[in-house]
């Protein structure tokens, strides 16, 4: 029946989109919640009801279970389930890294999935450990990739299979990874062994993976990321163009009493207010909360809400092309995070492939704005700007008789026509009273200027508060602030 991609918007590198399974659709960014058959704290009916598409259950699990496996056979795994949406069947492969082995070849677990009617099969792929030295992250990606072409060539073309991406923390063989899964035709692109860099807060290292997997996967791939349940990071995520996340966070943080946020988690001990618009929220107070019966089903629902609607959050942002802005502020929550924001940033001539020429606007916040995707486009434009011999470039907006040409100035941004001034993003931008940060890294789009018209001469009016840091940036390009 086969997976297909298509992607209906986007910003930076992220996108919504549709995919498609069979008959069946499922709208993008997506989480996949988690469940475990014979623990389920919210049913799959449930979680219908609450507007999930797509959930992830574990095939080994069920094919392990005395309870489950001859059901599941005969009847197929949605109704077993009560599931009417997509559903992905792991095929053992985190019990592979925990434990060290399953009683399951690569076949099997992918006939058994297709057996119990599975939408989206994984193969028995090997999740290298981040600590895994180089040699035995080569061996485990060739086995990885042997058993891809297994699949292939068991199961045909047209089998719904994910082509799992690993590699370790080793950035070529991610590329490699992702460049022979591409080659092999896979359309549902995993990205795995990420749960122990998440869990150890090792977020740099998590975009350095991604943003390796991605360079030599396919655009028209959907790109689910493994593991990933924690909705503080998913804005970071779907920036570098993941598209799905599958959770079990929801329940695991609630078996611990562990209330989520987008920023973060607390304990429900710590709380004494619930910071939160949902059901649970809204009909208990955290004295109730704590003493409920009930209290890990309504943590898991209440975690749930918080977790779907950061998924429409991430939605509403790429349709608005805000996304920029809705990573500053969830990274900013732990430093962590800021260190991973950082890291995409250092990606910037990569992302700006993908990103969206116009936007509604561009708001600035800080050090981190500067090195934007759309700072880094608008510079590449410099060198078509038409000047003459002459050039003014006025800080303060007047123009003067004795230049050929006169530009503006707007930080981060740089040197400007009069003509742009409406026009994204020199028009719609946000920028509160000049920084330092902004004024050099305008001066450098002044310098950029300088090198694609080196048969003009160029001097810059600014102000006397200004002038040290401008001279200082552009050297012995002429700098004052009184040119008439």
């Amino acid at each position: 029946m086969g997976i297909a991609f298509e992607s209906l918007s986007s910003d930076i590198a992220g996108r919504n989109g549709r995919l498609t399974v069979g008959k069946k659709t499922v709208k993008t960014p997506a989480l996949l919640p988690v469940i475990n058959p014979h623990l389920p704290l919210i049913t799959p009916k449930e979680l219908q009801e609450m507007g999930v598409e797509a959930l992830i259950t574990n095939a080994y699990i069920i094919s392990q279970s005395t309870q489950f496996r001859k059901k599941a056979l005969v009847e197929g795994l949605h109704r077993v389930l009560g599931f009417d949406g997509v559903i992905m069947t792991d095929s053992g492969s985190f019990q592979l890294s925990v434990y060290g082995q399953v009683s399951v070849t690569n076949t099997e677990t992918l006939s058994f999935q297709q057996d119990i009617k599975s939408d989206i099969w994984v193969p028995l792929d090997i999740p290298t450990s981040p600590v895994s030295d180089r040699n035995k992250t080569k061996q485990e990606l060739a086995i990885t990739m042997q058993r891809l072409r297994e699949a292939k060539e068991v199961f045909g073309d047209d089998a719904p299979i994910a082509g799992p991406v690993q590699g370790g923390i080793f950035e070529d063989l991610r590329e490699q990874a992702g460049r022979e899964v591409t080659s092999l035709g896979f359309s549902f692109c995993p990205i795995g062994a990420v749960v122990p860099l998440l869990e150890s807060y090792r977020y740099r290292d998590l975009v350095s993976v991604v943003m390796a997997a991605k360079r030599t996967l396919s655009p028209s791939a959907c790109i689910h990321l493994f593991g990933a349940g924690h909705p503080s990071m998913f804005a970071l995520a779907s920036a570098m163009g993941c598209d799905l996340f599958d959770s079990a966070a929801y329940a695991l943080y609630a078996k611990d009493g562990r209330y989520l946020t987008v920023h973060g988690s607390y304990r429900i001990s710590e709380l004494i207010e619930l910071p939160c618009a949902c059901a649970v929220c809204r009909t208990h107070t955290p004295e109730e909360l704590r003493s409920a019966p009930d209290r890990e089903r309504l943590l898991a629902l209440h975690n749930l809400y918080v977790t779907l609607a950061e998924i429409a959050r991430i939605r509403q942002a790429i349709s608005d092309g805000t996304l920029w802005e809705l990573v500053d502020e969830r990274c900013r929550g732990h430093p962590q995070l800021l260190s991973g924001y950082r890291a995409l940033l250092g990606h910037g001539i990569e992302l700006e492939s993908h990103d969206r020429v116009s936007k509604r606007r561009f708001f600035y916040r800080g050090n981190e704005s500067c090195n934007r995707t759309e700072v880094l486009r608008y510079r590449q434009m410099l060198g078509r700007l038409p000047v003459g011999k002459d050039l003014l470039i006025a800080f303060d907006g007047g123009e003067r008789n004795a230049f050929d040409t006169t530009l503006l100035f707007k930080p981060p941004f740089g040197p400007y026509l009069k003509e742009l001034k409406e026009t994204f993003p020199i028009g719609p931008s946000e920028i509160p009273e000049w920084d330092e940060a902004m004024v050099r890294e305008g001066c450098k789009g002044i310098r950029i200027l300088q090198k694609t018209h080196p048969e003009s001469r160029i001097t810059v009016c600014c102000s006397p508060r200004w002038e040290p840091v401008v001279r200082e940036v552009l050297g012995d390009i002429g700098v004052t602030h009184d040119p008439s």
